[in-house]
């Protein structure tokens, strides 16, 4: 049965119980009452269950069904390590609190029916969870520790507050040490642990790789692709032939180069520039990867499902195979490759006056790197700009015309963020060598503005063509954030104006700029991202905050985003001349889902990526355990204060190691003041800090605040190793 047709039985079932001319009954005498033919007495018995899982209605002792004499709310629970937890209902925005004693045996992520019990505070919600409906965990990752007739299996999750005993005979061979996956047959009881079979082991703890492998699977990370997968993507990874070229634009003559980082493998954009009369045409060419994809093909079903490519520290998981992301899909120099292309007319302002997307057939002249580029560019290297000097003029042009459209879109209000990423670099056994930051420079930034005028641009011609499409959106800040934003940041002497209980981007954007330079700066641009939502992607175009954009949409990596190749399908649709009544209808069909999917998957890589970085920066600095760095407070709570290194590391100072008075948390200002001494520590305040402790399991680095051992530049000698 259809969720939608569920959900209306369910309703006008509830409302027949819940009638005070009600009679309580059973199955066979409400489907006499309503009529219901006995071969569909199935999905009466499915629509009541769904009540009883609801906690809306209950079963008698004689199998009637009634309204329940309690109400139930159902979600889902999320655990915490310290025993209690949290509900999520859906469609609600606060969560219910349940407390220690209040779990009653719960999982984490099972769905639950929850009572609610008064509030202490009546500040938020607190319940009990009277029903487990369904439990959401069926494998959990951990550390297998042997004994003689017995193992259990010490979870990685610490929200998973039991360790789950393993007969002997459902070991599989596993020896202590061995990270393994282990398959819950028995969820337990009061006085009696969780019981399961190990179904995979990983490798050994000290084995390289094995704990990002363990992470990779906690996240339920894909690892080999299947056979048939394999096989379909060998078979279409064919050489572009005379029949595939045939009714493309060609454009193999148009001096073309890739811009990507020196180790990158799939490269799926590259980009051409030419002026004449004061007009740029720039090219945004992407690979056609949906010529060796087909819709509902294994390949197509497997890539939707992954979503995305996900990069972790020591390995990429593609949402392709290799055979095609890295190989046909791949737009390599000198070889001819079949693209996507928007190629656009801009003016001197940076308007988009013409432009025109469509199937071409591409050779890239060189493979260049940002480092490269960037060496042309920035430090006019005499021996680089030699050995590429047929491409620097354009590429003195590609400079030009990226300020012009960031000048344009900064214009508008659109909001640039410039933290720095991690880049982590490992040995080959996998142990992190050196930490820094990754920052971007002018060639970073060129790709960056052009990839997104192609997307603006792509986003905006489909929405009035009035087809059904895959936007990336970011909505409005929520307005409570953006209050508290405005309270807090006229402490400095800064204001924003917040007009009919919304902000434009411009506002935030001017802000960035005054802060610009101050030592408020990292304070309030932190915060200022903090006030922001997530990007996503729907089917309406409601329009990208953050870049102060109408329209917008993901065009530009088919290889790794699943968004961008269900978009190239649609775009093929279109420029074929196949979108009709069906193909429309088919579309709005699959793309609310497809949307739903892939943001939900982009949020899964973002935590992978997240949790491997901590895992190697707790491993990193837990050989320096001892030593001094400076830093600065990137967070303050009431349980003390985040510093974060200039390596991009963070660590926590616990408020406990504060002995020099009594601290307490100001939530408005964001700071932690000492009651006799009044002493502050605030956002953005540098600090000298030596650490303490690194865990590799919690993946957390803790350090104490520390006044000496520094050497003149402010960091610990052996942090240059």
């Amino acid at each position: 049965m259809e969720k939608e047709q569920l959900e209306k039985r369910k309703k006008m079932i509830y409302e027949l119980i819940c009638d005070e001319l009600y009679v309580p009954m059973k199955l066979g005498e409400m489907a006499m009452l309503l009529s219901v033919p006995k071969a569909q007495r199935k999905e009466l018995e499915e629509v009541l269950n769904a009540l009883a899982e609801d906690g809306k209605i209950e079963v008698s002792k004689k199998g009637r069904y009634v309204k329940s004499a309690e109400t139930f709310i159902t979600g889902t629970f999320t655990a915490h390590a310290k025993g209690f937890g949290f509900v999520a209902v859906e469609g609600e925005t606060e969560d219910i609190y349940i407390p220690a004693d209040k779990v009653n045996g719960a999982f984490h992520k099972d769905t639950v029916c929850v009572t609610l019990n008064p509030s202490a505070s009546g500040k938020r919600r607190e319940g009990s969870i009277v029903k487990i409906v369904s439990h959401g965990l069926t494998q959990v990752i951990g550390t297998y520790q042997s004994s003689k007739s017995f193992g259990f299996v010490v979870p990685d999750d610490t929200r998973i507050l039991q360790d789950i005993f393993v007969p002997k005979e459902h070991s599989k061979g596993a020896v202590s040490g061995h990270k393994v996956v282990v398959e819950i047959k028995d969820y337990g009881k009061k006085g009696k642990k969780p019981e399961g079979r190990i179904v995979e082991i990983l490798g050994h703890i000290n084995d390289p790789g094995t704990d990002i492998l363990a992470l990779a699977k906690a996240y339920g990370l894909p690892a080999e692709f299947p056979v048939r997968v394999q096989n379909q993507a060998e078979r279409a990874a064919k050489e572009v032939s005379g029949a595939d070229m045939a009714g493309r634009m060609d454009l193999r003559d148009w001096q073309t180069v890739t811009i990507d980082g020196e180790d990158a493998k799939d490269l799926d954009d590259a980009v051409t520039l030419t002026k004449e009369d004061g007009v740029y045409c720039l090219g945004v060419h992407i690979a056609d990867v949906t010529n060796y994809v087909q819709e509902h093909s294994a390949l197509d079903v497997e890539a939707l499902e992954r979503g995305t490519s996900v990069y972790l520290v020591d390995r990429v998981i593609p949402m392709l195979p290799h055979t095609l992301s890295n190989g046909i899909c791949s737009l390599n120099q000198g070889e001819i490759r079949l693209a996507l292309s928007c190629i656009m007319k801009i003016d001197e302002k940076g308007r988009v006056i013409d432009h025109k997307i469509a199937e071409t057939v591409i050779c890239v002249d060189r493979r260049m790197s940002y480092a490269n580029v960037k060496k042309i560019l920035e430090d006019k290297d005499p021996e680089v700009m030699e050995e590429y000097q047929e491409f620097v003029p354009m590429l003195e042009r590609m400079e030009k015309l990226a300020v012009i459209l960031r000048r344009r879109r900064m214009k508008r209000g659109s909001i640039d963020f410039d933290f720095p990423e991690t880049k982590i670099l490992l040995d080959g056994d996998g142990r992190p060598l050196e930490i820094r930051p990754y920052e971007r420079n002018t060639a970073t930034k060129i790709i960056e503005d052009f990839m997104l005028i192609a997307n603006e641009t792509v986003a905006e011609d489909f929405f009035w063509r009035q087809t059904p499409f895959v936007y990336r959106t970011h909505d409005n800040p929520d307005e409570e954030k953006i209050k508290k934003l405005s309270a807090f940041i006229n402490n400095f002497g800064y204001s924003i104006h917040i007009g009919q209980e919304e902000i434009h981007p411009k506002e935030l954007q001017k802000l960035l700029q005054k802060i610009e330079g101050t030592p408020e700066e990292l304070l309030i641009s932190r915060l200022t991202l903090r006030s922001m939502k997530q990007a996503r992607y729907g089917v309406i175009s409601t329009g990208h905050f953050g870049l102060a954009a109408s329209y917008y949409c993901h065009f530009t990596s088919p290889i790794r985003r699943y968004p961008d190749l269900q978009i190239h399908r649609i775009i093929k649709d279109c420029l074929r001349g196949r979108m009709n009544e069906k193909k429309m209808a088919h579309y709005d069909k699959i793309l609310p889902e497809v949307a739903k999917h892939s943001s939900e998957t982009e949020r899964r890589a973002e935590e992978a990526e997240r949790e491997t970085e901590k895992l190697k920066k707790a491993e990193y600095m837990k050989r320096h355990i001892g030593e001094v760095f400076s830093g600065v407070i990137s967070g303050v709570t009431a349980w003390g204060l985040y510093v974060e290194l200039p390596n991009t590391v963070e660590g926590l100072v616990h408020i406990t190691s504060l002995t020099d008075d009594y601290y307490r948390y100001l939530e408005d200002t964001y700071e932690l003041m000492g009651e006799a001494t009044n002493r502050r520590y605030k956002l953005g305040q540098k600090v000298n800090v030596k650490v303490v402790n690194a865990d590799t399991m919690l993946r957390t680095v803790d350090f104490e605040l520390a006044k000496e051992g520094l050497d003149e530049r402010g960091q610990c000698e052996t942090d240059s190793e």
